[in-house]
This record gives C-alpha cells, sequence and structure tokens, in this order.
C-alpha cells in the first residue's frame, strides 16, 4: 500500500452527518485538522433555510438559495463527500450505515440531521398541508399556489372559485408570518394585472395560530407590528384556537371549517429519528438531550448539534432552533474535536450566544430584536434583508439575490412564476388515460 494512502488511513476518522449550517460549520472548523473527515447529506447542496419562503412564492428560484456541497468544500482538503441517507448508527461497531446497506465507520461522529414537520399526531394532514423544510417543498407550494390562481381563472362555480382563491398557512411564527405575507403580497401585488376573469387581490389569506399571538418567542410589542402589518396587506388572522382536522378541502378550527384548496403548515417541528438510532433520551420534539460539550451522555465520540439537539441555554431555556445556533454549535464541535486530537485541554461546556430574531412580514415591513434594540418597519426590513444577503453562500448567490429583491422592489414583480412538476390535474388526466396507475 502506498505511504501516502497509509497516512490518510492512519488518521482519524471524523464522521459529519448532514450539511446545514451546522453540519457545515463543524467541517469547516476543521480545515487544518490531521483528520479523514467524510461529510454525508442525501442531497448535493447546501441549503439556505430561511429563505425557502420566497421559493415558495415565486420570488426567488431553488439555485439562488442553495449551493453545491463539493464546490462549497472544493479546497479542503481532508474532507470527502458522500451523498446518502443514514439509515442506523451502530454505537458498538462505531460505523453509520447508509442506504440501509454500505457501513462507514468513525471515530468521532457529528449528527446535524435537522428537524422535519410534525403535525401533532396526524402524519395524514402532510399530503393536504405542505411544511418547508426542503426545495422539493417550496417548489410543491409554489405550484399548488400557481395553479390555483390558474384554476379560478377558468373556474365556472363562484364556490370553487372561492375556495381556489382562499389559503390558509398554520402557525404564526416566524415561517408561518413570512409565508402569509409573502402571499398577500404575490397575490394583490405581483398577480394584480395577469389575469382577466379574477381578482387575484380579492384572495383570501388567513394564518391560523394556536397561541394568543404571533412570534411569540419576540416582544409583545413587535408581536403586535407584526399583527397591524398583516393586517394591512389584507391577511386575516385567527388566534387561540388549534387546527382540529386538515384534508384536501382546507381545516377545521374550533369546529368551523374553512374551505381552502392550498393549505401551508408552519406549526412545528420534529427533530430527525438521531436519538432512536442511538437509543438515546430525547425530548417530546425527538432531540436528543446532550451534556455540556454536545456529546451523547456515555458516548464522548458522538456530537449532536442544530435542530437535533436539545440544548439549555446560560438562562435554562431551550437554545432555539434557528441557524445562528446551529452554527455556533458546529464551531464549538470543531473546536473541541481540534483541542481533542491535539491533546490540548477542553473548551468547556457549550455556551450559546443569541445575536437577535428578525422576522420579515412584507415589503418594507419586518421586526427584529436584539435585547435592548428593538426594530420594525422598513429599518428592520432593510437589515433584514441585509443579513440574509450576507450569510448566503457564494458571491454568485448574493448577487442574484440582491438584484432579484431589487427588481422586485422597484417592479412588484416576481420572476419564478414557475408552474414545475407534475399538477394534480395532469395526474388525474394521466391515470384516466392508463398511462400510470392511480394513486
Amino acid at each position: 500500500m502506498p505511504q501516502a494512502a497509509m497516512s490518510r488511513s492512519a488518521r482519524p476518522r471524523i464522521v459529519v452527518v448532514g450539511a446545514g449550517f451546522g453540519g457545515l460549520a463543524a467541517v469547516q472548523g476543521l480545515r487544518r485538522a490531521a483528520a479523514e473527515i467524510t461529510l454525508i447529506d442525501r442531497r448535493n447542496y447546501h441549503l439556505f433555510q430561511p429563505l425557502l419562503y420566497q421559493v415558495a412564492t415565486a420570488a426567488l428560484s431553488p439555485a439562488d438559495i442553495a449551493w453545491p456541497i463539493r464546490a462549497i468544500l472544493r479546497d479542503q482538503r481532508n474532507v470527502s463527500v458522500e451523498l446518502g441517507r443514514v439509515t442506523a448508527v451502530d454505537r458498538t461497531a462505531r460505523a453509520v450505515v447508509v442506504d440501509g446497506r454500505r457501513r462507514v465507520p468513525y471515530d468521532i461522529l457529528v449528527l446535524a440531521t435537522g428537524a422535519r414537520h410534525a403535525y401533532f399526531g396526524h402524519p395524514e394532514w402532510e399530503a393536504a398541508a405542505p411544511g418547508l423544510k426542503k426545495i422539493d417543498d417550496a417548489t410543491l407550494i409554489r405550484q399548488r399556489v400557481l395553479t390555483a390562481f390558474e384554476r379560478a381563472e377558468t373556474a365556472t362555480d363562484p364556490a370553487e372559485r372561492a375556495r381556489l382563491l382562499t389559503f390558509v398557512v398554520v402557525g404564526g411564527g416566524p415561517t408561518g408570518v413570512e409565508m402569509a405575507g409573502a402571499i398577500a403580497e404575490l397575490a394583490r401585488k405581483a398577480l394584480a394585472a395577469d389575469f382577466r376573469s379574477i381578482d387575484p387581490g380579492a384572495s383570501r389569506v388567513l394564518l391560523v395560530e394556536a397561541g394568543q399571538r404571533l412570534l411569540a418567542t419576540f416582544p409583545e410589542a413587535l408581536s403586535q407590528r407584526a399583527e397591524d402589518a398583516l393586517r394591512a396587506l389584507g391577511v386575516d388572522l385567527c388566534f387561540g384556537a388549534p387546527v382540529e382536522a386538515c384534508d384536501a378541502d382546507g381545516v377545521v378550527v374550533a369546529g368551523t371549517r374553512i374551505v381552502a384548496r392550498t393549505v401551508v403548515w408552519a406549526a412545528g417541528v420534529m427533530a430527525s429519528p438521531a436519538a432512536r438510532w442511538l437509543g438515546a433520551d430525547c425530548d417530546r420534539a425527538g432531540r436528543v438531550r446532550v451534556a455540556p460539550d454536545l456529546t451523547v451522555p456515555g458516548a464522548p465520540e458522538i456530537f449532536v448539534i442544530g435542530d437535533t439537539a436539545a440544548v439549555a441555554g446560560a438562562d435554562g431555556r431551550p437554545v432555539p432552533g434557528i441557524a445562528p445556533a446551529a452554527k455556533q454549535m458546529g464551531r464549538y464541535v470543531a473546536r473541541t474535536v481540534a483541542a481533542r486530537l491535539g491533546g490540548a485541554a477542553a473548551a468547556g461546556p457549550f455556551r450559546y450566544r443569541h445575536a437577535g430574531s428578525m422576522a420579515t412580514i412584507g415589503r418594507k415591513a419586518a421586526v427584529a430584536d436584539f435585547g435592548r434594540v428593538r426594530l420594525s418597519g422598513f429599518p428592520a426590513w432593510m437589515l433584514w434583508a441585509l443579513a440574509h444577503v450576507y450569510f448566503l453562500i457564494g458571491w454568485r448567490n448574493r448577487f442574484v439575490v440582491s438584484l432579484n429583491w431589487a427588481w422586485n422592489y422597484v417592479t412588484f414583480q416576481r420572476g419564478a412564476r414557475l408552474i414545475t412538476g407534475e399538477t394534480e390535474t395532469e395526474a388525474a388526466e394521466a391515470a384516466l388515460e392508463g398511462t400510470r396507475p392511480a394513486a
């Protein structure tokens, strides 16, 4: 065996599962480590999730907020990237199982597998109310939203037209607020002059929140300003009652049926199956309860970070499942692992530093909470835009997103209004024609 291959195989093997914010930060933080790093993800791109709702509402295209993982890590020679889906972890043999059959051994394992939608015990609701966690979700929602307007244009039944022009967003957190505002702006601005038989501006956008106010983690004053901004866009708000049923005809809230052809789910998340893979203790959302150094209790070689980990902040409250928190955890793990490999003292327990929270409601409307400093309206919106452009990966994406936003701002137009994928009508026609079996 060549000497180079022997020296490489003798180095510690670090496996990182997940190329989101946390996993990528961990890998990049180990760029100088004398280790063999393997990054495994089921997709070949890193996704900037905070802007997914803009893909779902035709403001941006998928390529604007994603970048190939191999391109990001091209110059990091101690990393190899593998495309695959991790399905199990063999703690005894220290190996992860990929695609149910291939085994990748590790000396140190970092699980940054993120979260998925939570339907509170009703997984059957997902078909009628997709969530927003990946590009496929965003393009599906975009398809349903744009198709609703197209079908309404040719609908002859007033009741069916009303159903098509009713959009329900479930969940009053940042994602729900951003989605509701973006759909309202799409209908009232971008599509206002595009149709002849319908008035898109007459669409009804309803935001359903089980709690008593929007953006529950923000100060109450900012929640009220977000509420006022949504109402100014024409969004109807429903507080204090959870969704009781959800199907292709709409939702049931407080015993009342709200008929709608398009429902978007933004009400909760559930961690990946990492806790089950590890046989580890977890909280109600499935997040692994980790030690102060983000390792699994009793397994110092396994780190769990990001939305997959249940971590308490200095104030005892859970660390929020947001991108800055995941990146901080990834960088912390990189420092801790580097210290171990170099025989240095441990970095100490993880300490989350909250830099602030932001949410945008629509054109020139946003809220930002930085503790003592709180902003709303146009200043918060500008800060939100600058921050999101800054944290995008790649100058190409930063330039394109900035250009798109500038164009949208000046013209009120959205250039990504493409209906892609097979629509429900096409699927039904194909089944009737016998080109493929009906679902």
